[in-house]
């Protein structure tokens, strides 16, 4: 079948220059113009910036500067409409925080510079990438009457231009679209994955996508007997990998217009896929406020279950992960966020065959089934499994806890809470350590593995809480050795490490064990510790354990 018309390439003709409405319309954010008279709206658009304050020198004509972190009104605003107008913008966006679209107007008026403003909820790395990837994919043929964001109806456009028959594939494996167009041919495979919109082998483990995935460029993929050919292309945005289009080998003459088509229209498919990715972003956020309902809400615990579909037949725990990233804020790290969400869910669909996961304050929280025979072995394979696998993802560890087994939907909170705790327990331990050392597997534990060790922590929550730790002679020790230099804290909590022994004890402090009997002595007189007291010795050894696990 002969591509429409409209869908043909337009030669070496130069494309017209994109204007500042016509990159709205192709970012379709909402995007509030301050000062949209026809001159403004008609500027020139060929880059996009993010705004430098340290950069003097940065070339801003026909770009769209992106004024992340600066506050309307400030003088750091000014200095980026000054450097804006100066350099020739096409214009400046910022988030009004507050600021009245009269003073914005005012300030764009004063500059000569159009102002647009974005909603302060707006995610700034997903603007950046869609701002950027507008640009490119508006200098690319066009596809007539493809709504952006729709992938089954650019895989048609993309099948009629290719002549073969069209998948479009996340990097989890997912079929985002295909194509329908009459006549074309396809296989077994093509059938399979458009029927259960997966593919049969992950991505991260499939030799093909990853050879696809290293090119910059399409290429003819050969396939095993009985499956026809593909040619493939990496699709990404601002350097992101967003998926892969899959197209059955038209063969012949046609294989490198295909190929050419490919390559050509690949920025206007990093702004389809984008485009689709905000639309999923909602299902994302809608998942992320069932699954704090579910472990947070128990009176609507039940309606948010049946909103994801969930059957509680076995029971389920709640797993958290988080990525040990030095500056949690940063776009790298919430960028490695997404990505650590997106390798839970396809693990976790790969060995449970279901996934029921969330982003929510850095964190990324799944219920793991609790399947047959051994459960938690299960549990403790995956989250291995993620850890290993998320080195793909970042140069960041990733510590993985799960709270115990919920029997019943209104024991999750109770799973959640354990997995939090033994997070933050791993988390410090990893902040005391320094890190996971290179080739070692990053901290993976199930709530039992501390059990012992996060209940005293409660413990020494509870007292701190409770002001039972003032005056006590845990107290006085410590600022008897801060004032006279002396060691009598450390040898008590050696003594009741060596569990009495004073030869152990001096073993461990490297001294005589003379030297740990008159230490031991001195308590007894200076502070009135009575040793043979059973009730003493467990308040002191409480004291001291529970403020070492609660350490930084």
């Amino acid at each position: 079948m002969e591509p429409p018309e409209e869908l043909l390439g337009h030669g070496d003709a130069s494309p017209e220059p994109i204007t500042l409405s016509a990159w709205a319309d192709l970012v379709q954010e909402d995007l509030l113009h301050a000062n949209p008279t026809a001159e403004n709206l008609r500027r020139p658009v060929a880059d996009v910036q993010l705004y430098d304050a340290l950069d003097d020198h940065m070339d801003v004509r026909n770009a769209i500067v992106l004024a992340m972190g600066v506050a309307c009104g400030s003088a750091g605003f000014e200095r980026v409409l000054v450097h804006a107008a100066d350099g020739d913008a096409a214009a400046v966006i910022v988030k009004a925080r507050g600021t009245s679209i009269e003073d914005l107007r005012a300030a764009s008026n004063r500059h000569d510079v159009p102002v647009l403003v974005v909603g302060d909820e707006v995610d700034w790395t997903r603007l950046i990438a869609m701002a950027r990837t507008a640009v490119a994919g508006a200098a690319v043929d066009s596809v007539s009457g493809v709504r952006l964001g729709d992938l089954f109806a650019f895989a048609n456009a993309v099948a009629s231009i290719a002549n073969g028959a069209t998948s479009i594939v996340d990097p989890s494996g997912r079929i985002l679209g295909y194509s329908t167009v009459p006549g074309q041919p396809i296989d077994d495979l093509r059938r399979e994955t458009t029927l259960t919109l997966q593919e049969l082998t992950p991505p991260a483990l499939d030799a093909d996508f990853k050879v696809v995935y290293s090119s910059t460029t399409a290429l003819f993929v050969r396939s095993p007997s009985g499956i026809a050919d593909r040619l493939a292309l990496a699709v990404r945005a601002g350097g992101e990998l967003l998926g892969s289009i899959w197209i059955i080998d038209p063969g012949g003459e046609r294989r490198q217009p295909a190929l050419d088509a490919l390559d050509r229209l690949a920025p206007l498919a990093g702004l389809h896929m984008l485009h689709a990715r905000s639309a999923s972003d909602f299902t994302e956020r809608r998942n992320a406020d069932l699954m704090r309902t579910l472990m947070d809400d128990p009176t609507q615990a039940s309606f948010a279950a049946a909103q994801l579909g969930l059957e509680f037949t076995r029971g389920f725990a709640v797993a958290a992960f988080v990525l040990a990233h030095p500056n949690g804020g940063s776009l790298d790290a919430m960028r490695e966020q997404h990505r650590l969400l997106q390798l839970v869910t396809v693990t976790c669909n790969v060995q449970f065959r279901s996934a029921y996961s969330a982003l929510i304050d850095s964190v990324v929280y799944t219920l793991l089934p609790c399947p047959g025979g051994s459960p938690r072995a299960a549990h403790r394979r995956v989250i291995r499994d993620i850890g290993a696998s998320a080195t793909t993802i970042s140069a960041h560890p990733v510590v993985a806890a799960v709270g115990g087994i919920a029997e019943q939907i209104s024991e999750l909170p109770r799973s959640r809470t354990e997995a939090v705790r033994t997070l933050r327990y791993l988390m410090r331990r990893q902040s005391v350590t320094g890190g996971t050392p290179t080739g070692q597997p990053p901290l993976a534990a199930v709530f039992e593995d501390y059990r012992t060790e996060l209940n005293i922590l409660e413990i020494g929550k509870y007292i701190a809480e409770q002001h039972l730790d003032e005056f006590d002679v845990i107290d006085a020790i410590r600022t008897y050795d801060a004032a006279h230099h002396t060691d009598f804290l450390v040898t008590l909590r050696a003594y009741f490490d060596s569990n009495a022994n004073v030869a152990k004890a001096a073993e461990r402090m490297h001294v005589h064990g003379n030297t740990i009997r008159y230490r031991i002595a001195r308590l007894t007189e200076e502070f009135h510790v009575d040793f043979e007291d059973p009730t003493t010795r467990l308040w002191l050894w409480l004291r001291l354990v529970s403020t070492d696990l609660s350490r930084p």
